[in-house]
């Protein structure tokens, strides 16, 4: 999804989920301040935790990518429970919708979750060279992280909260486009 919209961008794996797709909240603290300090561009986290002991933080790493020009994306809980890091301003949040086009994003006047993307029968490369159909925010949020990458490469110079607003301007219900 990230490589077909940014063709260019490098892409770097963080494994902070085990067997069974599970994780601990100090493997994903530790992914994520590993991911931060090499001060990529882009952070996609198609994950977030319902843990409230880890919320600080994570509040403080999104913080910090943030003031280091790191743009953190990540996926709002499927479920209306609390949960993190997508609630934090420092952080693009994002949302599923179900049209086909992975291009097609959407801005959200009535926050916490900012954004909108294709996450639903999605398509998904999968162990064995074979494929999956999978729904939720998980998989829309690579939409939004793409589209991050071809806008920050080709103005690098923007700040995570420039970007924001490019977002803003270019989703779909507002007029905009990425191209």
């Amino acid at each position: 999804m990230i490589r077909g919209l940014a063709p260019e961008c490098e892409i770097h794996s963080v494994r902070v989920l085990g067997a069974g797709y599970t994780g601990s909240g100090p493997i994903l603290l530790g992914g994520l301040r590993w991911a931060v300090e090499q001060g990529f561009d882009v952070v996609n986290m198609s994950l977030s935790t319902t843990k409230r002991q880890f919320a600080e933080v994570l509040h403080e790493l999104a913080d910090k990518a943030y003031f280091n020009r790191t743009i953190l994306v990540a996926s709002a809980h499927n479920m209306p429970v609390e949960s993190y890091p997508w609630r934090f301003s420092s952080v693009i949040s994002v949302g599923s919708h179900s049209e086909a086009d992975s291009g097609r994003f959407y801005y959200n006047p009535n926050p916490p979750v900012e954004f909108f993307a294709r996450g639903v029968d999605v398509e998904l490369a999968w162990m064995g060279g074979k494929t999956i159909r999978a729904t939720g925010n998980s998989f829309a949020t690579p939409h939004i992280s793409g589209i991050c990458a071809l806008v920050r490469s080709k103005h690098p110079q923007l700040t995570p909260f420039q970007l924001k607003s490019v977002l803003h301007l270019i989703a779909d219900n507002m007029g905009g486009s990425a191209a």
